[in-house]
């Protein structure tokens, strides 16, 4: 199963080259970039690991991209994205958010149904276990 968060979740992995067109496309618009790791990608677990501190200062798609690469080596079966933050309206709003690396097995999730008394239905995800 492979994990759909995020923008360009649906299309095949991005090349560098795209990943770094995509980096300057955010960088022209004048937001800041960050990049943050996980091994919990569930739904509801927003707060990843960031990786270093946010590039607010960064012109170049080139250091971004080392840093990319460094987070991959560092944590090769996690799953890493980059974040472009903007901070025109004076607090950070997420513009552009997409996974650039993904671990080499990806157990995806389950939808349990619960049945409780008088017809209520609750759902829950859970982590299909990656054996």
């Amino acid at each position: 199963m492979r994990l759909t968060q995020g923008a360009f979740s649906f299309l095949p992995d991005l090349t560098d080259a795209q990943i770094s067109a995509q980096i300057e496309h955010a960088l022209n618009q004048g937001w800041a970039v960050s990049i943050e790791v996980t091994d919990d990608p569930h739904p509801r677990n927003t707060y990843w690991d960031m990786w270093g501190m946010p590039m607010f200062d960064l012109r170049d798609a080139a250091g971004v991209m080392a840093e990319v690469r460094a987070a991959r080596e560092a944590n090769p079966e996690a799953y890493v994205r980059i974040n472009a933050f903007d901070s025109t309206r004076g607090w950070e709003t997420i513009r552009l958010s997409f996974i650039v690396h993904r671990p080499s097995k990806e157990p995806g999730f389950v939808l349990d149904r619960i049945e409780e008394a008088g017809r209520i239905q609750r759902y829950a995800v859970r982590r299909r276990s990656a054996a």
